[in-house]
């Protein structure tokens, strides 16, 4: 039987294509290289069809996915939303989408190196970053050791630091002992789980979609198990930059998982400055769960932070 992502995956391929954006992989240093879907035209070939990069008069946004999936399944209702009026990047982090390194690092800081390094060698000079989940935090390091490059951040469903102690409040209230038992299920029921406990109201579907999943989306299991062990540091490394960019905080107002508890406590943290926003009936997975609602809220955000930069 059919691998009903090996027919899916080739349409939201042709889908991005005709939204105007296209894959193209990126060395960011040997053993190291980032695939990124890019806007189409960024990249010009000459008549010897050898390719150069063209600088766009659009605004960048660039979108960082969470940990279950790659950068186009998270966000293909954005990319569809929002290359109309701005040059969307979106980037598979390492050991996913085929994004791979030979390093043994494996901390969000490590990510967002490569990250900063693959934009810079696509033209990006400045962006606002979109990041969810674990695409949050990488993106919080990155505004903070590449401040000229992130403009702005808005984030859904993450944290500045993945502390230990709130790993193992988020672990006790989603039934958990180690989030590679959640995020890495060994099983289609697991599979069921994962989306169930990320969504705020998980649809009827057919036990062949939750097999499937489980069968294309947990490659490079023990490098993201690695991963998912860096991500928690303990409390007393813990600290919170002063950032400099507009920070918006836009959240699943049912997030069983960085639940609104999280999200106010990220606001307090980071400052008055900082805005949060809900999405009603959303839960983990908002920009999949209610991604016309989600759109329209990114949409407003990103057009204030245009006007305030234009000022």
């Amino acid at each position: 039987m059919v691998n009903v992502f090996s027919i899916l995956t080739p349409l939201l391929h042709v889908l991005m294509s005709l939204a105007g954006v296209r894959r193209q992989t990126v060395e960011i240093e040997p053993g190291t290289a980032m695939n990124f879907w890019v806007p189409n035209e960024t990249i010009k070939t000459n008549k010897d069809h050898s390719q150069k990069k063209q600088k766009l008069n659009k605004p960048v946004v660039v979108l960082v996915h969470g940990f279950a999936v790659d950068g186009i399944l998270t966000w293909f209702f954005q990319v569809l939303a929002l290359t109309g009026k701005y040059a969307v990047y979106v980037p598979d982090l390492l050991f996913f989408g085929g994004s791979v390194t030979t390093s043994a690092e494996r901390s969000s800081a490590f990510q967002a190196e490569c990250l900063a390094k693959g934009l810079r060698k696509l033209g990006v000079e400045r962006c606002t970053l979109v990041g969810f989940s674990l695409g949050g935090m990488v993106g919080f390091k990155m505004a903070k050791f590449y401040p000229d490059l992130v403009e702005s951040m808005v984030v859904s469903g993450s944290v500045v630091e993945f502390t230990q102690s709130v790993s193992d409040a988020l672990l006790k209230n989603i039934g958990f002992s180690r989030w590679s038992d959640y995020l890495m299920p060994d099983s289609a029921e697991g599979v069921k789980v994962l989306l169930s406990i990320a969504s705020h109201k998980l649809p009827w579907l057919p036990d062949f979609f939750f097999r499937d999943f489980l069968q294309v989306m947990f490659s490079n299991r023990k490098e993201r198990a690695e991963l998912l062990e860096a991500l928690v540091i303990s409390d007393k490394d813990s600290t919170i930059p002063k950032y400099t960019q507009r920070i918006h905080l836009l959240w699943g107002e049912n997030d069983k998982i960085f639940n609104l508890e999280v999200a106010h406590n990220l606001k307090e943290r980071l400052g008055r400055e900082t805005t949060l926003q809900y999405i009603e009936k959303a839960g983990h997975l908002s920009p999949l769960e209610r991604p016309c609602m989600y759109n329209r809220h990114l949409k407003k955000i990103l057009a204030s932070l245009m006007a305030d930069g234009e000022q």
